[in-house]
């Protein structure tokens, strides 16, 4: 049987296209030729010290967790923080929110909520501090400034609808014995408890008046052992002569001294002629401290109490600038006892619980009032961990802390920085970074970043940005220069990486954070 063969397939002609590659001009081979040199291949430039490498290196992978690959590879930026607490700004390299949170850090990142800022004048300290301020109080915080010497945070605690309590120029006074909220409640204690709070309250007395007395406008020293054993006892009698709900002044306690009843003879062994030679001094000196320069100071009970329900609360002293330093820092002794002894007898007595935000501006003035003020930042360091409060200690250098009299009070002093986890340090020089190199370390790159902020050449001429020139048919104003550093920071936690951080005020910020009142022209302007 014959086999059957498929036909061949017709198949009809197509059309084949082609496509001829045009021929690269004489130019484009000279530009190819030209980026050739310029960017090596993958491999390496051929040739004579080309650098050619025969193979590939595909490199080794490295796995580990952060702490170590940091040093592996030690060009890394500083971890972001948690978006959480107070916002700064914008991080000057990444451009992520940049917040910090000293109370909600402590036991994760930190080991305490105290703050150390410092930077040179104008670069924006106050301005920072107030937005804590601000923000804690939104948490429940209760911002407290002890002593405001310039005035400047009365402004920001009445807007919060906080109470300012004005010392000065017939504006108010303030007794240094005051006991504060616990003036009408210790009566009502069972016996006890009220008499161990008076003794810890006369304490309290007695070493504010050691302070007060320490000053140029009291003493000049501090009272020897004789004279505080005096004065112990003299508080005492002035506060038991005194009926339920008042409280001894301090020419109570100058009466009680110069009347020498039978305790006070009997505590110094002494009489007549040698009780008035052990005494002498210590009377003339709180004599002086309800006369002369100081009077109208301490000479009487408090004029305004402080009020601890507020939201938060003020004692402005700016009136005393006018008087002169010693009495500015015999101020500052008299309101921080003040104000501070009010707060804690009221938690004592569980008349208050809330969480306080401390800002110790002008912190210099502060350390070279005496010893009273920096024993009374030494114990409020110590215990700041306990009531998570936040203590934000405002400097200009570290050569502040160096301007104390005697090296126990120097030693005091360094102790608030080391227990400060948390620095933030704005434009300094560079002999400035190296000191604070010995207390936190700094890397060279965050020490050029510090140091371009604090250049006069780093950004020129910043005009304020309030400034009129005229074109409104108004007359124009000064001109006034802006720090180049002012509102950048560097916030550095424990050893971690510095983070750099730029502020940037609201409108109303701008409003009630104005502390260059020395730039303010006649007709209005301001600088932020």
């Amino acid at each position: 049987m014959a086999r059957k063969t498929k036909p061949p397939e017709v198949t009809t002609p197509q059309r084949v296209t082609r496509t001829v590659e045009r021929a690269p001009t004489r130019e484009e081979r000279k530009e190819e030729r030209r980026l050739q040199k310029r960017f090596a291949p993958r491999l390496g430039w051929s040739g004579r010290f080309g650098g050619r490498a025969p193979v590939e290196d595909a490199g080794t992978v490295y796995t580990g967790p952060s702490t170590q690959a940091g040093g592996v590879y030690p060009f890394l930026l500083g971890s972001g923080l948690p978006p959480r607490g107070v916002p700064v700004g914008r991080d000057v390299l990444t451009g992520e929110l940049v917040c910090v949170d000293p109370s909600g850090w402590t036991g994760r990142y930190t080991t305490n909520p105290g703050v150390w800022v410092m930077s040179q004048p104008g670069a924006g300290k106050s301005a920072l501090v107030k937005r804590i301020c601000l923000v804690y109080a939104a948490y429940g915080h209760m911002p407290v400034v002890p002593g405001d010497v310039k005035g400047e945070y009365s402004t920001l605690i009445a807007e919060l609808g906080g109470s300012v309590v004005r010392i000065g120029d017939g504006s108010g006074r303030i007794n240094p014995l005051d006991s504060g909220p616990l003036k009408s409640s210790v009566q009502g204690l069972p016996a006890d408890r009220r008499t161990a709070l008076l003794d810890v309250l006369n304490g309290r007395r007695l070493e504010t008046l050691v302070a007060l007395l320490s000053t140029k406008h009291g003493l000049g020293r501090s009272p020897n052992e004789v004279e505080r054993s005096a004065l112990d006892t003299a508080v005492q009698v002035a506060s038991d002569a005194q009926s339920a709900g008042h409280d001894p002044i301090v020419k109570d306690v100058t009466d009680a001294l110069r009347a020498a009843p039978e305790e006070l003879r009997a505590k110094l062994a002494a009489e007549g002629a040698v009780y008035q030679d052990l005494t002498r001094s210590v009377i003339a000196g709180l004599d002086n401290l309800i006369g002369g320069p100081l009077k109208g100071l301490f000479d009487g009970p408090t004029t305004t109490p402080l009020d601890i329900n507020a939201p938060a609360v003020s004692v402005d002293i700016s009136a005393l600038r006018a008087r002169g330093n010693d009495v500015v820092s015999a101020g500052m002794i008299a309101t921080w006892a003040y104000t501070y002894s009010s707060i804690d007898s009221a938690r004592s007595i569980g008349m208050m619980d809330r969480k306080l935000v401390l800002p110790m501006d002008e912190m210099w003035r502060a350390l070279r009032s005496g010893p009273g003020l920096v024993d009374a930042m030494d114990a409020i360091s110590r215990l700041n961990r306990t009531t998570d409060d936040v203590t934000i200690y405002v400097t200009h250098s570290l050569l502040d802390v160096e301007a104390l009299p005697t090296e126990m009070d120097r030693a005091k002093a360094r102790g608030l920085m080391d227990r400060c986890d948390t620095w933030i340090i704005g434009a300094s020089t560079d002999e400035e970074l190296r000191r604070v190199t010995g207390k936190r370390s700094l890397t060279e790159q965050e020490r050029m970043m510090i140091g371009s902020w604090s250049s006069a050449t780093s950004t020129g001429l910043d005009i304020d940005p309030h400034y009129d020139d005229g074109a409104n048919g108004q007359p124009p104003q000064e001109e006034t220069v802006r720090h180049p550093g002012r509102g950048k920071y560097l916030i550095k936690i424990g050893s971690r990486p510095g983070i750099a951080a730029a502020l940037e005020l609201t409108a109303t910020e701008q409003r009630l954070y104005r502390t260059d009142h020395n730039q303010r022209t006649a007709t209005g302007g301001s600088s932020r």
